[in-house]
């Protein structure tokens, strides 16, 4: 197992700062030529998220696959839409920037006026069922499998699926491993994966553990069933899984 990853009881602050250190060992090609990592630039609000609503054991984690532009990669904390963030979840800490950073995807923390429409999903989802961000987190914790977001010359976001099969499969382990540590942290009964990959990702990594991987839709707009009342899909998830809400 690689340096960052062998030591027994790890805290999510020290899971992330080892993560961080073997994701900046990777390299990645074009047409890949920019790299973000919130968990550098937007790490005091990760950390804030992590000692406030942290804490194990959860009933349930919420797995995404990595950043988005307007969410996460703007307040560090997963699916982080940042009005929901800052007004919810009373988190707001300082934000640096990316050490190279692309001119069409500036970092701009808690000023960015862009709404993500999937973290506003997910956290409107908490806010509207739980009411208050404490309540939610006593049983709760959202979290995305991979932290770093990739972005080609125009602009334009690449998955880590679409990653090239080497790059991919490096990133892969590393994620892997932070997400069996993760896991075993938080000692949830269920993992719930948001969509295909993350489920994937899951499914492999915590073979043998004794948690049950489950998936809902991804939340994102540009899934179409996602469209047609997210909430709802989740809720009836919760339900199959006998998971209460009340």
């Amino acid at each position: 197992m690689s340096r960052n990853l062998e030591s027994d009881n790890l805290d999510l602050c020290t899971i992330a700062d080892r993560l961080v250190w073997e994701l900046n060992r990777l390299t990645f090609a074009p047409p890949i030529t920019h790299v973000y990592n919130p968990l550098e630039y937007a790490l005091p609000c990760y950390e804030q998220y992590v000692s406030l609503y942290g804490a194990p054991p959860k009933e349930v984690v919420f797995l995404g696959m990595n950043p988005g532009p307007w969410g996460m990669a703007q307040t560090g904390i997963p699916f982080g839409e940042v009005e929901l963030v800052r007004e919810w979840l009373g988190i707001k800490a300082p934000v640096s920037r990316p050490s190279f950073e692309h001119l069409k995807r500036p970092i701009l923390g808690f000023s960015c006026t862009r709404r993500e429409v999937s973290g506003k999903r997910v956290w409107g989802w908490a806010r509207d069922t739980f009411g208050t961000a404490e309540a939610f987190s006593s049983r709760f914790f959202i979290a995305n499998y991979c932290p770093l977001l990739f972005f080609e010359k125009d602009g334009r976001n690449r998955t880590p699926d679409r990653l090239a099969k080497q790059e991919r499969e490096l990133l892969l382990a590393v994620c892997d491993a932070a997400l069996l540590h993760t896991i075993e942290y938080l000692a949830p009964r269920h993992v719930i994966a948001f969509g295909r990959f993350a489920h994937g990702q899951a499914t492999r990594a915590l073979t043998g553990f004794p948690v049950m991987v489950s998936s809902v839709p991804h939340p994102s707009p540009a899934n179409p069933i996602a469209n047609r009342g997210w909430s709802s899909l989740l809720d009836s998830h919760l339900k199959e899984l006998g998971i209460s809400t009340d």
